[in-house]
């Protein structure tokens, strides 16, 4: 049975990764999380064919180890630190996580292609999961491509950079079989309530102010993470080595955008005049709760990608349109309160992060 790696298998992206090759695989699957605040043990799935480690990739000897004992036939990276907002208060964590780390999976990986050459054969991957937020902020037109220059804004989108290069820097030096896929936005089932959509969300069931930045103009392509995981899953068994692939769905909205279509599917599936904590505030709709706050510094202003390659190369494309996949994240959100509650306890009260200029 066949070994796959993937790291921050308990956080939002590769947990569902990890639900994926359950699915659509017989491989044994170890996960290695460090279970900081946006990851949890509540998303790891409970299956026999799933051995979980907890630890930090930055660790070498651990991470060593991890390759001597497991011996993965691939390595999927998705474990970051990844909220922006968080990187203008604390860049530290970033750097530490997003590029030591990364550096740490690399190194052990060249060591371990090279101890077990001939079991491993050319089957060996390492699949690097980035972002699109590395390529900086675009115009009102265009799109990111895979060659497009990099010119990240952020503390968040520096470090992902700098992994980035890494990884294609490994590949040119010492042969290392790599892979990279830059994202755009992920939503979907367990996302940490501090992005845009499930915090949003959560306020909205509970009366509270729908924080929007600034003008709520700001553009993201929006990408289902199940869509993004069949993405990831179908570069890893076809991709070619060395290359990079964008992954995106062409669903670009502004953030008030997004706001109006969560009201929309909340509205739909718990109507305002049934929320007892609105009817307590005397609203009518989910739309009064639509609150204008300042602008983080930095903010870019549109991203999107040019998702062509990966549809073209590799017959890839996405299941789910915007309004679908809305009301499908809004209905999963809706059954799972418990889970809601008890990954924000004593780690998160949905406060406003990233103020520091």
């Amino acid at each position: 049975m066949n070994t796959i790696l993937v790291t921050g298998g308990a956080g939002f992206i590769g947990s569902n990764f990890v639900r994926l090759l359950l699915a659509q695989t017989d491989a044994r699957i170890v996960v290695l999380d460090k279970l900081t605040y946006a990851g949890s043990l509540l998303n790891v799935p409970d299956d026999p064919r799933v051995h979980f480690v907890r630890g930090d990739i930055a660790d070498r000897a651990l991470v060593w180890s991890l390759y001597e004992e497991q011996r993965p036939l691939w390595v999927v990276n998705f474990a970051a630190e990844s909220h922006v907002d968080r990187s203008i208060d604390g860049p530290r964590d970033f750097l530490h996580t997003n590029v030591i780390g990364t550096f740490e999976l690399l190194e052990g990986a060249r060591h371990h292609v090279a101890t077990w050459a001939a079991e491993l054969g050319d089957r060996f991957r390492f699949l690097h999961v980035s972002t699109d937020e590395v390529f900086g902020s675009l115009g009102v037109s265009g799109l990111f491509t895979e060659t497009t220059p990099y010119a990240p804004s952020s503390p968040y989108s520096a470090s992902k950079a700098s992994a980035d290069h890494f990884v294609r820097a490994y590949a040119t030096t010492y042969g290392l079989p790599v892979l990279v896929t830059n994202c755009s936005n992920n939503y979907g089932p367990y996302q940490f309530p501090e992005k845009l959509i499930p915090l949003n969300l959560l306020n909205a069931i509970e009366g509270k102010p729908l924080p929007i930045y600034g003008d709520g103009l700001n553009v993201r392509d929006w990408l289902h993470v199940e869509d993004h995981c069949a993405g990831i899953l179908m570069v890893l068994q076809h991709g070619r080595v060395g290359e990079k692939y964008n992954i995106g769905s062409f669903n670009e909205r502004t953030n008030l955008e997004v706001i109006d279509h969560l009201c929309g599917a909340l509205e739909a599936l718990l109507p305002a005049s049934a929320n007892a904590a609105l009817n307590a505030a005397g609203l009518h709709s989910y739309g009064e709760l639509k609150t204008f706050v300042p602008d983080r510094p930095g903010h870019d202003r549109r991203y999107a990608v040019d998702a062509s390659k990966i549809r073209r190369e590799l017959g890839w494309n996405p299941h789910y349109n915007f309004d679908s996949g809305i009301r499908a994240t809004v209905q999963w959100y809706l059954e799972h309160r418990d889970w809601c509650a008890a990954v924000q306890q004593g780690r998160y009260t949905r406060e406003r992060l990233g103020l520091r200029a």
